[in-house]
């Protein structure tokens, strides 16, 4: 289970027995989640092991299904990181960890705006850190060297209970919003299984002036790059889930999520009911198409997977509505 690329190795789940399960078990227990056993069965995943891993990936706001895939073992890498352990700063590839995300939390309820709370040491937590330090009469070299975490720990209690800057200004972004769809930039994807549903969607959209960017590259991290490059205001994004209640999921971490995504994610449940047995579960999560995109960003995981072959027009209409709503009405919550 290699720090370096988590996501060249294999998919891990119960019947998996050798070296990277014995790492597995190594990771869990230093993230807090301890697997006991013997040294024969240190090498097998088995359902205790299981079990953990979906505690684990609960905690981490993750898909729980007990597999431990790429997202899992980059989190679970991410996740024996901690502000002190090792120095951050803008680096290619660009770092990532919990102590990222504390850092980036820490600098937000001090009034210094380090992005997204997304764990990953890029150009907006890099231009807060040097805020930071010069504010504070450090050496600004944008590194987190023993002195600055020194002092980010001593300031802590000033700043308990604060919300982070990019919260609040992502707020003050939602009200003042421009009203309308014609020439909004909208990023839709689809994850296979509703590619018509998709396009509907798309053309339903883009019939109202908006300018839709139709995504279907398999990968989430994919999609959310193209939608930042685009510049989309909006990421939606269309999965099939076995699974008999639908679920829309926004990006939310330890004491951060973006409201806007909830308030998205808020109009299309609103908009799906009619469609479900149930109203649809809304969850704050921190799947890659969640994380990795600048705007608000909703994942939307439809079930069971005839709802969306036989409501495919229902289906799109309530979306486009959703978008609608939440477009044209800024200060409107559901």
């Amino acid at each position: 289970m290699a720090d370096h690329n988590p996501q060249h190795e294999a998919f891990l789940s119960v019947g998996s027995s050798g070296d990277l399960v014995r790492d597995l078990h190594h990771r869990l227990s230093l993230a807090g989640f301890e697997v006991l056993g013997d040294e024969v069965t240190a090498f097998s995943f088995s359902s205790v092991t299981e079990a953990q891993v979906r505690v684990f990936q609960s905690t981490r706001r993750l898909m729980e299904d007990g597999v431990v895939g790429p997202q899992t073992l980059a989190a679970l890498v991410e996740a024996s990181f901690q502000l002190g352990d090792r120095h951050l700063y803008l680096h290619v590839p660009m770092m990532r960890g919990d102590d990222v995300a504390d850092l980036q939390l820490r600098l937000g309820v001090l009034g210094f705006d380090a992005g997204r709370v997304d764990g990953i040491f890029g150009p907006d937590t890099s231009r807060s850190l040097l805020d930071f330090q010069r504010n504070i009469g450090l050496p600004s070299d944008g590194i987190t060297g023993v002195s600055t975490v020194q002092e980010l720990h001593q300031l802590a209690g000033r700043s308990a209970g604060s919300t982070p800057v990019v919260q609040v200004r992502e707020l003050e972004r939602l009200r003042q919003r421009r009203i309308g769809l014609d020439g909004r930039r909208i990023a839709l994807g689809q994850f296979g299984a509703c590619g018509a549903l998709a396009t509907a969607i798309t053309r339903s959209l883009r019939a109202l002036g908006a300018n839709v960017l139709l995504l279907d590259h398999p990968e989430e991290s994919n999609q959310a790059e193209i939608a930042n490059r685009f510049e989309a205001e909006l990421y939606l994004g269309l999965r099939v889930k076995n699974d008999s209640q639908s679920s829309l999921a926004f990006f939310a971490t330890e004491g951060f999520h973006s409201e806007g995504g909830r308030q998205l994610a808020s109009f299309c449940a609103t908009n799906l009911t009619p469609l479900n047995q149930a109203e649809p579960k809304l969850h704050g999560m921190r799947l890659p198409a969640l994380r990795r995109t600048r705007m608000p960003a909703v994942l939307c995981l439809l079930g069971p997977p005839s709802l969306v072959v036989q409501s495919t027009a229902e289906l799109a209409e309530a979306f486009s509505l959703a978008i609608t709503t939440w477009m044209t009405n800024p200060e409107e919550t559901p």
